[in-house]
């Protein structure tokens, strides 16, 4: 070790104690691939991230003067003693992807940035309206379309000097003025310019100065020739003519379309921006869809008559009860349309289902309605449900009620645009026979060949050379780290964790930094075996630039091909945060306290079943179409655990979240969801829930926590109440609640912190003074249970409160389950903001396990081995089956091998991702899946199954 030591250089840690860390020493090697591994809980992401990260991020900040440093939010210092050799840092995690609906994978990269140069700088445009070639225009062609007008119509002449622009313009009025000019027009309001125009300079102005104004008749040619030489110099080559009736005539220099006479401004890249007024589609404002009502939301259940309920949107629900006034309508429009409220809605006619929906086209019906002012016969033209609940949502000022009205909207694309995001003009100009939406839908892998393909002229290419080159690039870095099936249009929102993770990687490669330290967290997530390869190669690549990487990680590839692997536990929570191991892998593996070597070199080996259980029945999806599906039939076994494999991008997800748990959400849960494109799915009568357990955290604030999501920390209130001090001091249970008034501190509102705001510094959280950061008041502490207050409680870990409960088998049994699923070091209080994705998932698990089984509920997991170590997925394994013993059924999701070998059932997509995939390859038992020659996965699983 010390011959390789040589010559190395360090980052040393020095007594490092942030969250469960017990003062941790450690030399990290430069300039290599790095693996921190141990336990889910054991102190990996705190070394990683709170530690080595944070102060990287510090210093940098430290740096900056106290003027910059105040809009730039501080960071505490970690709680280490001293790092030396510290790189700068950048943090590339799973939580930082954009979320924003206009953020894509072309906006993320800047690749769409750089098309966006490209089609400015040599795109051709096209008349949006005749798909003619557009060149520009003479002044001659302008006075001819301009004498064309009806004789006698006044025009006034407009020279748009600013478009889209912040300031005062306070020198641009004046010099109008000393030029002879009178009258100016901004943001659409008339001005003389001899008065005084005040504009506030933080909002965008669009200003034209009058030139001149004209009656259209014989004679005025010469006039307005003059004019408009005048105009367009002002302007730029721009020219609008102002019918004085509100509409406008568009004219440039540059690009006009003589046969429609319609022209489009001058080429810039903004226009090809969807976030820019200038480019988005006026209609969506760049989303590409709209939030719309969907009657099949409004009415899920068709066979129902209106009188039994079939209406079940907002507003419309009391439809049923007689004396309700949406009643007296529908029955007034019945009796008008003669058609009856007790007819099942499928069986209506086109026309009366037109007229419910639709409404009357402003034909009155006699309403009579009693009511408590009296009763009356009132004349109503019904606007149909649609324009009626679109009112009300519009006119709603609460935010819930919103809420709830947008549970029956369904996101459909834009009409305007047809969901291109951007202005017809923009679409209609081409490099290459594509518009810049059709470039960006393309798969990566296609949009590489295509570029590769490019035929252009030798201006183009001059011109576009260098703009190629940098997109030729970036994309290749995209293909490199296994994202071939994305497009760039892909919106950011819809990724993965492990896929946003790769995007931000081969943004880095494409910046070409040198002596950096690179902090990643699990890139492999949602990364099939075979891909992990080239991810692989890409970190090399990373490091071999000269940067350090450090790469928090539980896959087996990734920490045999480290150069050096970190094991820190040896537990999770209170019982990890100690250094275990430092080498290579193969040194790990002859670690005798390494539960990582242990299973790396199958001293620990993970058990393939006996035997596989086999199904109660089958549910069927027929003829799924969603995204990248073919048109495909697949069978789900129920009763047993099946996985649902193949490589990213496949279509796993749009068969399992998106079709399969949307419609039994649907069916089953009566949730307002839309399932993907399918026709039909049989054998939904063998199933009575659905339930999806994914990495979401459990609650959004730090009052939310594993005792109250679980349920059992109102059994525990419940007990405190029942104890003999509590019943003599009067105190129900409410009194042990920390979000009420009552029993909390109300100095802290029952936080237990207080947030002091420190202007430039960071904001500082201190523990109250008056309870100390106990959440409650001396009286409520005061009540004891066995010597313990409700605090005291709250503090203790799992595994403490196990002991301490044990003679109570309610509470015993939801702690024990949250112990089963590898959690005993965490507090029963402790804040959910600060539980990991995995922890949060296994969580669900516990409160699902803690709950009598009904031996016909399908579960639903999304990769739940994300942030999970080789003996904690073992746990995973052994959860997973006891939830399929009872009789249910779980689909899993899965990348993870060891999940794979030991399911009942696989079924296998595939054979690539994007437009190659969406296909079943293979079905049955891991062993079956195996001896298929055409299954990447079988290939995979079968060196397990020996």
């Amino acid at each position: 070790m010390a011959a390789r030591n040589k010559g190395k250089q360090f980052i040393r840690i020095r007594g490092a104690n942030e969250n469960n860390l017990k003062n941790l020493s450690v030399d990290i090697p430069r300039n290599e691939l790095v693996v921190l591994t141990g336990l889910s809980g054991s102190g990996k992401s705190s070394l990683a991230f709170d530690t080595i990260y944070a102060e990287g991020q510090r210093r940098y900040m430290e740096s900056l003067s106290s003027y910059a440093r105040q809009f730039l939010g501080q960071m505490e210092k970690p709680n280490v003693e001293s790092i030396e050799g510290l790189p700068p840092a950048i943090s590339i995690d799973q939580k930082s992807t954009n979320r924003n609906p206009r953020s894509t994978v072309g906006t993320v990269t800047e690749i769409y940035d750089y098309f966006r140069l490209l089609y400015a700088r040599i795109g051709i445009p096209h008349c949006p309206k005749c798909g003619k070639e557009i060149k520009k225009q003479t002044v001659d062609q302008m006075v001819d379309h301009i004498m064309e007008l009806p004789e006698r119509t006044k025009i006034q002449l407009l020279a748009p000097v600013v478009r889209g622009r912040k300031g005062t313009h306070a020198k641009l009025f004046e010099q109008a003025r000393k030029s002879g000019y009178v009258r100016v027009q901004v943001d659409g309001s008339l001005y003389e310019l001899s008065e005084e125009i005040s504009l506030d300079k933080n909002i965008k102005h669009n200003i034209e100065i009058v030139v001149d104004r004209l009656v259209v008749k014989d004679g005025i040619q010469k006039r307005l020739t003059d004019s408009i030489e005048s105009v367009l110099e002002l302007a730029e080559g721009k020219l609008v003519v102002d019918l004085m009736d509100g509409t406008a005539m568009n004219f440039s220099q540059s690009f006009a379309c003589p046969d429609c006479g319609i022209s489009i401004d001058e080429i810039e890249p903004r226009i090809f921006s969807f976030n820019n007024p200038f480019g988005a589609c006026p209609s969506c404002y760049g989303l590409g869809y709209k939030m719309e009502f969907d009657i099949d939301l409004m009415i899920p259940d068709k066979s129902l008559s209106i009188a039994e309920g079939a209406i079940a949107v907002m507003g419309w629900q009391s439809c049923t009860d007689k004396s309700s006034y949406t009643r007296a309508i529908l029955e007034a429009l019945a009796k008008e349309y003669k058609f009856s409220l007790d007819t099942p809605f499928q069986e209506y006619p086109d026309n009366i289902k037109d007229i419910i929906i639709n409404g009357t086209n402003g034909r009155e019906v006699k309403v009579y309605y009693k009511g408590q002012r009296g009763e009356g016969i009132y004349d109503v033209a019904f606007e149909g449900l649609i324009r009626n609940v679109e009112r009300r949502y519009r006119e709603t000022g609460s935010e819930y009620t919103k809420q709830e009205y947008e549970s029956f909207m369904r996101i459909t694309p834009c009409q305007t645009c047809r969901g291109q995001r951007l202005k017809k003009e923009a679409l209609a100009v081409t490099v290459g026979d594509k518009n810049i939406y059709e470039i960006t839908s393309l798969s990566i892998t296609n949009l590489n060949d295509y570029l590769s393909g490019l035929n252009l002229t030798p201006t183009q290419e001059m011109i576009g050379n260098q703009i190629l080159k940098e997109i030729r690039a970036r994309v290749g870095f995209l293909l490199d780290v296994g994202l071939e099936y994305l497009s760039l249009s892909r919106a950011t929102g819809t990724l993965s964790g492990g896929e946003a993770q790769r995007i931000r990687l081969a943004t880095q490669i494409g910046s070409g930094l040198v002596g950096v330290a690179y902090i990643l967290d699990e890139p492999s997530i949602g990364l099939h075996q075979r891909d992990n390869d080239k991810l692989l190669n890409t970190l090399k690549q990373l490091r071999d630039l000269g940067n350090s990487l450090i790469v928090v990680e539980h896959d087996e590839d990734t920490m045999l091909a480290a150069d050096c692997v970190v094991d820190i536990g040896s537990g999770a929570g209170e019982h990890g945060g100690e250094l275990v191991g430092i080498g290579t892998a193969k040194e790990l593996m002859r670690n005798k306290n390494s539960v990582t070597g242990a299973y790396l070199s199958g001293r620990i080996k993970i058990p393939v079943p006996e035997v596989r259980n086999q199904p109660t029945g089958f549910l069927t999806i027929h003829g799924a179409s969603e995204n990248n599906l073919k048109n495909i039939d697949v069978s789900f076994p129920l009763g047993i655990m099946t996985c649902v494999t193949g490589v990213s991008g496949s279509g796993k997800s749009s068969l399992v979240n998106e079709i399969l748990y949307k419609a039994l959400a649907r069916k089953l849960n009566r949730a307002r969801t839309i399932p993907g494109r399918h026709k039909d799915i049989t054998g939904i009568e063998q199933l009575d829930k659905v339930i999806d357990i994914d990495q979401s955290p459990i609650g959004r604030t730090p009052r939310s926590n594993p005792a109250t999501y679980t349920g059992v920390f109102d059994q525990i209130r419940d007990l405190f109440a029942s104890t003999a001090d509590a019943k003599a001091r009067g105190y129900k249970k409410g009194r042990f609640s920390f979000n009420v008034k009552g029993g909390r501190c109300e100095a802290c509102s029952g936080d237990g912190i207080i947030k002091i705001e420190m202007h430039f510094l960071p904001d500082v959280y201190v523990p109250c003074e008056v309870c100390q950061g106990k959440r409650y008041n001396r009286e409520t502490l005061e009540v004891k249970y066995k010597g313990k207050s409700i605090y005291d409680v709250l503090n203790m870990t799992v595994e403490e409160a196990m002991k301490f409960f044990e003679h109570l088998p309610s509470i015993r049994r939801k702690i024990e389950t949250l112990y089963d699923v590898g959690l005993s070091y965490i507090r029963l209080g402790q804040p959910s903001t600060t539980l990991s994705g995995g922890e949060a998932q296994r969580i669900k698990l516990a409160t699902e396990l803690s709950k009598r089984s009904t031996g016909k509920t399908i579960y639903i997991l999304d990769e739940p081995t994300t942030g999970l170590h080789f003996a904690d997925v073992h746990k995973l394994i052994d959860i997973l089956k006891r939830l399929s013993e009872g009789g249910n059924t779980v689909i899993v999701i899965e990348h993870n091998l060891d999940v794979i070998k030991t399911a009942d059932y696989i079924i296998d997509i595939g054979p690539e991702g994007g437009d190659k995939g969406g296909t079943i390859i293979a079905q049955g038992t891991p062993e079956e899946v195996a001896r298929n020659p055409a299954s990447y996965t079988g290939q995979y699983v079968a060196k397990y199954l020996q």
